[in-house]
Formats: structure tokens, C-alpha cells, sequence
């Protein structure tokens, strides 16, 4: 897809971090935006930073965690632009608690954010995109998708599912032309461990340090959207410590365990 002109794009999680990033770098190639989350008057904010027509952008409040929500949500932004060209599943919630301490709530919350509110929205939308003949699913993993880290066993359990799900749509959707781009960020400078959950389901309310000095959203969403433009199947975007720890474990897996075992988060 090499020109985003008039594309309508639906983002999850448009109202902070990646998801705001990739709103602006869409609307600047001159796309057609769809934001979704939850705090209606910070979409609001992102709709007009965006600079983009009113009719342009279809400001669509919604709790993707309500999972019912998922088919009249597709239904309004079909009404409204006739179409559903690409869909960036962006929202999620991170996790800082260990295995043992953990209410098991938290993890359902966890698996509901991150993997079964974008299989909802995906079977909600996948009908329009086959008719159409045509579309493209952008899933925010992590490279938390491909490493399994200490204080972290509920995300990565739930960015791991993204890979399996969305590697089989990539494949089921090749006969319609629908293509699957999965995007694995290592540290993004986010609020995205400000907000992650504690053992009890309360938000961790820290910024790590990791996080702090990470690369900026920005540089993150021109990424993306080169590696959309390229048909990318799959991309690393972080710095080099946590991009090289895939291959690491690719080649030296046992290394790796070593490594990940002895890095205990402080």
C-alpha cells in the first residue's frame, strides 16, 4: 500500500501514546481516521491536532474490553465511510506483578484488553473487509509477543496469542487480499507502564526507566507506516538491547533464559 490518501483507518487506543502518534502520521499521508477509546474529550483533542476535515475523522468512544460493542462499532463506521481500509490494534495494558501474587482477574482483564478485543473487532470487520476484497490488520504486539520476561507473565501470554491468531488470518485472509502486519515494539517512550496493572488489578502509577528512554512514539509510527507501505509481515522497533534479545533467543535460546532470569526488574 504504498499511498494512504483516503484509506479509512480505525485505531484502537488513539487517545495517548502510539495510537495518538500513528493518528497524526495517517492524517498527514491524508487518511480518512476512525479513533477509538475510551475518554471521548481526549479524542476529541487528537481529532483536532490532527488538523484533518471534520467529516474526515469518526470520533468513536468505546470500552473494546465490552466485547458486544465490537460488531455495532463496525457497523457505525461503515455507515459512515462505507468502508474499513486498514485497522491498527493499538490498545492494550502492560502488567508489573509476579506469577504468585497475581489475581487471576487480572489476567482475564489482561487477555480481554490485549488479545480477545481485537479477535472481536477483527470477526466484527473481517465480513466488510472480504466483500471489499481487500484491508489490512496492524497488531501492536511486543517484543514481549516473542520474550517472556519476570513481572510481565500476563502481557506476554497475551501478546504471545497475537502472533498465533494473527499469523492464521494472514493466511486465511491471503485469498482476499487482506494482509497482516504485526508490530513488535520494545521501549517506547509511553505511559504505557504508568498504566500497567499490579497484582491486584490497580495501576502500577511508575514510569520506568527503560520506558523513559525509549524512542519517541513519533519515530515509532513513521516506522509502522513504512513498514505498511512495504507489506512488512512482521517488525522489531526499539532500541538495540531488546530487538537484538529476539535473535538472541532465535539462535542462543538458552542464553537468553539465563539473561532473562537474572534480570529482575527493580
Amino acid at each position: 500500500m504504498d499511498n494512504f490518501k483516503d484509506k479509512v483507518v480505525w485505531i484502537t487506543g488513539a487517545s495517548s501514546g502510539i495510537g495518538e502518534a500513528l493518528a497524526m502520521a495517517f492524517a498527514k499521508e491524508g487518511a480518512k481516521l476512525v479513533l477509538t477509546a475510551r475518554r471521548q474529550e481526549e479524542l476529541e483533542r487528537v481529532k483536532k491536532q490532527t488538523s484533518l476535515p471534520n467529516d474526515s475523522v469518526l470520533v468513536l468512544p468505546m470500552d473494546v474490553t465490552q466485547l458486544e460493542q465490537a460488531k455495532p462499532a463496525a457497523e457505525t463506521v461503515i455507515a459512515h465511510f462505507k468502508r474499513i481500509d486498514i485497522m491498527v490494534h493499538n490498545a492494550g495494558v502492560s502488567q508489573r506483578s509476579y506469577i504468585n501474587d497475581t489475581d487471576l482477574e487480572v489476567y482475564q482483564s489482561l487477555m480481554n484488553v490485549n488479545f480477545f478485543s481485537t479477535v472481536a473487532i477483527t470477526k466484527a470487520i473481517l465480513p466488510y473487509m472480504i466483500e471489499q476484497q481487500g484491508g489490512h490488520f496492524i497488531v501492536m504486539s511486543s517484543v514481549a509477543g516473542k520474550i517472556g520476561t519476570i513481572m510481565r507473565s500476563g502481557y506476554n501470554a497475551a501478546k504471545h496469542a497475537l502472533h498465533g491468531f494473527y499469523d492464521s488470518l494472514r493466511a486465511e485472509g491471503y485469498p482476499h487480499n487482506i494482509k497482516v502486519t504485526t508490530i513488535c515494539p520494545g521501549y517506547i517512550r509511553t505511559n504505557i507502564s504508568v498504566n500497567a496493572l499490579n497484582a491486584s488489578g490497580s495501576k502500577f502509577g511508575k514510569m520506568d526507566s527503560n520506558q523513559e528512554h525509549g524512542i519517541p512514539a513519533d519515530e515509532c509510527a513513521r516506522r509502522i507506516l513504512e513498514a505498511v507501505r512495504k507489506d512488512k509481515k512482521e517488525i522489531y522497533v526499539g532500541g538495540f538491547k531488546e530487538v537484538a534479545a529476539i535473535y538472541v533467543k532465535r539462535f542462543f535460546p538458552n542464553l537468553l533464559f539465563d539473561q532473562v532470569r537474572k534480570n529482575i526488574p527493580t
